[in-house]
Parts: C-alpha cells; sequence; structure tokens
C-alpha cells in the first residue's frame, strides 16, 4: 500500500505516541505514515473501509491517494482544506491538486472529490464514492492557493486561479493607489495580480523582472543565507525598464520580509526613482498549521510590526496590504475559506506542536 498525502495532520503526535505504545514501529518521521499504520491496524474488510475508518480518527488537513494492486482511493478531510480533482483519460482515471495537470496530459476534468468523501477506483474502471463521515462541518478550503500556490492557469474549488487573483489586483487597486510610473509584478505568482492593479489604476504595466525558473520557493529554505542567495539567483531586475521611474512592485505577500527587502534593494540598484509596495493579500500575521510550510509566528514580520515599520525595514517609499475584506471579494464569498494566517482563527484546534514536530525534536514522538 502507497500514500500520497498533501497536508498536514495536527495529531499525528499524540496518535503516533499511543500506537508505538501499542507496539507500532515507525520508519520515517512523516505524519502520513500515521495513516498507514491506523489503516494496517484496522479491522475492516475492504482497503477503503479500513481508510475510512483511519481518517475519521486523524484531523487537520489531508488529501490523500492511496494505492493497492487493484485500487486507487482518494479522500478529502471533512473541511476540505486543500484541493484534489478528479479526471478521465480515454478510459483510465486521472487525479491532481490542480486541474493544470490534467491539461498537461489532456486528460478532461470531471470534478473535485468533495470534502469528507471518499473515491475508489477500480481497475476495470468502476468508481464507487461515498461520505466517510456523518457529521456536517463548515468547510475551510485553504484562500492561500489562491493567493500564492496554484497555477494560474487552474480551477482550485470551482474557481479560475487567474481570475481571482485578477481580482485581486483590481480591489488593491481600488483600495490603495499611488501616484506612479509603471507597475511590475514578483513573477510568477504575482504576474495576474499586477495586471489586475494595473488595469485598476490606469498605470502601464512592465515585465521588469525576471525570473529564474532553475531556482524554488525562497520563503522555505532553510537559513537566512540560502534565502538572500536564493534570491540573487531567482530574480534580475530589467534596469532599462526601472531606471529613473517611479515603480509600483506588486507581490502576493510578505512572509519574514527578508526576500522582499532584497527584491527592493535590487529594484533601487536598478536605478528605480521611487519604490511602491503593494502586497495583494492581508499580513501574515500566524503561522499555517495545515499543510504551508510558514514559520513559526515569531519569524512573521507581520506578526509584530506595523504597517510602516514593515515599509521602513523593507526600505520602500509606500507599502499597503490588501485587506481580509478585499480579499473575500476577490473569491467572491465571505465563508467556506481557511484565513487563519491572517486572522489566527484556527478551524480545527492542533496540539501546539506544529507541523515537524518530530523533525524538531529529533525523536520517536
Amino acid at each position: 500500500l502507497a500514500i500520497a498525502h498533501n497536508g498536514n495532520l495536527v495529531n499525528a503526535g499524540s496518535l503516533r505516541r499511543q500506537m508505538e505504545h501499542e507496539g507500532s514501529i515507525f520508519n520515517t518521521t512523516n505524519d502520513s505514515e500515521v495513516i498507514l499504520h491506523l489503516i494496517a491496524k484496522s479491522r475492516q474488510e475492504t482497503v477503503d473501509r479500513a481508510a475510512a475508518e483511519a481518517l475519521r480518527q486523524v484531523q487537520g488537513a489531508f488529501s490523500v491517494a492511496l494505492i493497492d494492486p487493484k485500487h486507487v482511493i482518494l479522500a478529502r478531510d471533512p473541511r476540505g482544506f486543500r484541493p484534489l480533482c478528479l479526471g478521465r483519460l480515454d478510459d483510465a482515471w486521472v487525479a491532481a491538486s490542480e486541474t493544470c495537470a490534467l491539461d498537461m496530459i489532456g486528460a478532461k476534468y470531471e470534478r473535485e472529490v468533495e470534502p469528507g468523501e471518499i473515491v475508489v477506483l477500480h481497475a476495470d474502471g468502476r468508481m464507487d464514492a461515498y461520505k466517510y463521515v456523518e457529521e456536517e462541518v463548515e468547510p475551510a478550503s485553504c484562500i492561500f492557493e489562491y493567493v500564492y500556490f496554484a497555477r494560474p492557469d487552474s480551477y482550485i474549488y470551482g474557481r479560475s486561479v487567474d481570475e481571482v487573483r485578477r481580482r485581486q489586483g483590481v480591489v488593491l487597486g481600488r483600495e490603495a493607489p499611488v501616484d506612479a510610473d509603471l507597475v511590475i509584478g514578483v513573477p510568477d505568482s504575482s504576474n495576474t495580480s499586477s495586471l489586475g492593479y494595473a488595469a485598476e489604476t490606469g498605470i502601464p504595466w512592465e515585465l521588469g523582472l525576471i525570473r529564474n525558473h532553475y531556482v524554488g520557493r525562497t520563503f522555505i529554505r532553510p537559513s537566512q543565507e540560502i534565502r538572500d542567495y536564493s534570491v540573487r539567483k531567482k530574480y534580475n531586475p530589467v534596469r532599462h525598464i526601472i531606471e529613473g521611474k517611479r515603480v509600483v512592485m506588486v507581490d502576493d505577500s510578505i512572509v519574514r520580509g527578508t526576500t522582499m527587502r532584497r527584491l527592493v534593494k535590487m529594484i533601487r540598484q536598478a536605478g528605480a526613482k521611487e519604490v511602491h509596495l503593494r502586497i495583494s493579500s492581508p499580513p501574515i500575521t500566524h503561522p499555517c498549521h495545515y499543510g504551508i510550510d510558514t514559520p513559526i509566528r515569531k519569524d512573521l514580520i507581520a506578526s509584530s510590526h506595523s504597517v510602516e515599520e514593515i515599509a521602513e525595514y523593507l526600505r520602500v517609499d509606500s507599502l499597503a496590504y490588501l485587506s481580509v475584506e478585499g480579499l473575500m471579494e476577490s473569491v467572491r464569498t465571505t465563508k467556506g475559506f481557511c484565513q487563519a494566517c491572517f486572522t489566527g482563527k484556527y478551524p480545527v484546534e492542533f496540539e501546539g506542536e506544529g507541523k515537524d514536530v518530530f523533525e524538531v525534536t529529533g525523536r520517536r514522538a
């Protein structure tokens, strides 16, 4: 039995300690292994029913795919934190987090796996689906998928990512206009929102930053020295576009602030007369416990600094964030999304150990 898991289990520590006390032997520090052990301990007659029993015991965020010799079993947590979609390729079934993965192989999108649902795909092409939890809970899909993680050519939770991000930029332009000569986005995740900002404010959009696509995400790098080096490798400003101009730089979010400080320095070194920073999401004030690798709270710059203090640290002429209300206006709803990283209101309680408890403690929990 193999498992793929997108998310984070918030009660993995207590479940693991209980099973180790009962004799289970864990071979990894991965919370996904907890699910496999729960399935192995189940007395249910089929793998999907054993998986259902296991998933009723775990808490947090999970979109999972289980594979045995005869089946593929898909499931989402009851609140639907993480996306999971289903498609067809000729007579075969295809599953992925984002619809763009289906597009790339020529598969046809069928539907999303619903929160609290198990889908069983049989080797002969049949599909069974059922709810594995009876209690209905308020949906809490991750809003940060729209802000940053998902590709703009995907549909997430039934909405176009490109359309939502473009509206984020439009609303941001309405909330925080500024006199400037050009708008640039921090590629790639901010390109669409920067286009929306430019359209709303009437300021010309330019490709002022070039991204090296062979460098990964910078905010999840393990040390500040490595993050700084990654920023230098990842971005390069286009001097002839920026030099002598009042620049509005649009980015999707600020985590620690160290990457952005380095970016602002690069834009100024390229000759920008002014640098105005606009962020197409609210300030990140709380860490995510549901699968996004954000730092502990004290390392989040917005958790302990005002907008004015952050602007001074980043050395920008002005700084403005999209409001929480503006973000929800962009997705055209006020319910159904987890906003914990912006508000501190967590939909599911957690044990307080953090997403990487096994790695940090260096012990078998």
